[in-house]
């Protein structure tokens, strides 16, 4: 490994990380990427900047035809599971369905790593939704739309480092271990750039201890019951920070 793959800090990265966040048409050197693996995860919340610059000008499209706010709210979610491919929300679906459907940590990972969904992953998928629904919604009829949307998208994607770094893979396979683990410095830099993000948005500030603490929770939930953390985990993460941002914006400006 050259010495240039062992720099924290690649810009590169950037591209790597979008292309592994989502569907959009990114360049990607293939060989760096894999020799970085998880030196690349601090420009996670970065990938996510670019996730929501696509999700706003939909948005913002929508209200220029005339569209209500709860549609444009709709909208903008839509665009964002179509270009991420839904990751998140699987990985949201499958952690819930595993975390809580079985008796031990073998149990639990092979329910996870099972493509059908139980009812504890159709209830999380659906609170979730409709919570993310209802505060962007809220959002948009207060006449914000760029800043929280952008906000959230990168803030949201910083917890997941955290998680990667502060718990090991609880398998030896699947998309997590493939990427393997950052270090402290790498889920410090993203963590900052999430924090900064956040601060640019009202109810920012609340947005960063409520999902300090959530993702604190994650991480014990996960450490107790696999003993790591998986890509589902980490796709649970992000939802959850996501929503726990977007209620902390809402309530800040209503």
């Amino acid at each position: 490994m050259s010495d240039n793959d062992m720099t924290l800090i690649d810009p590169r990265d950037v591209a790597a990380a979008t292309g592994l966040l989502s569907r959009l048409p990114v360049p990607v050197d293939t060989d760096l990427a894999t020799r970085r693996g998880a030196r690349a995860a601090w420009a996670y919340p970065i990938a996510g900047l670019a996730i929501g610059i696509v999700a706003a000008s939909v948005g913002q499209i929508a209200i220029w035809l005339g569209l209500g706010p709860m549609l444009v709210a709709g909208l903008v979610i839509a665009t964002l599971v179509v270009i991420t491919g839904a990751l998140h929300e699987d990985g949201l679906s499958d952690a819930a369905d595993g975390l809580w459907g079985g008796w031990t940590a073998e149990r639990r990972l092979e329910i996870m790593k099972d493509s059908r969904i139980g009812a504890y992953g159709v209830l999380a998928l659906v609170i979730v939704v409709a919570l993310r629904w209802q505060a962007l919604g809220g959002i948009i009829q207060s006449g914000a739309l760029w800043g929280p949307v952008l906000a959230v998208a990168i803030a949201s994607r910083a917890p997941m480092v955290w998680v990667m770094a502060a718990l090991p893979n609880a398998r030896d396979n699947g998309l997590s271990h493939s990427v393997g683990r950052p270090s402290l410095n790498a889920a410090y830099i993203a963590l900052t750039i999430g924090v900064v993000a956040s601060l640019f948005v009202a109810g920012g500030l609340v947005g960063v201890i409520w999902v300090a603490g959530t993702t604190a929770a994650i991480t014990m939930i996960a450490r107790a019951k696999i003993d790591g953390q998986t890509g589902d985990v980490l796709g649970a993460t992000q939802q959850v920070s996501e929503v726990v941002l977007l209620l902390a914006i809402s309530v800040a400006l209503t």
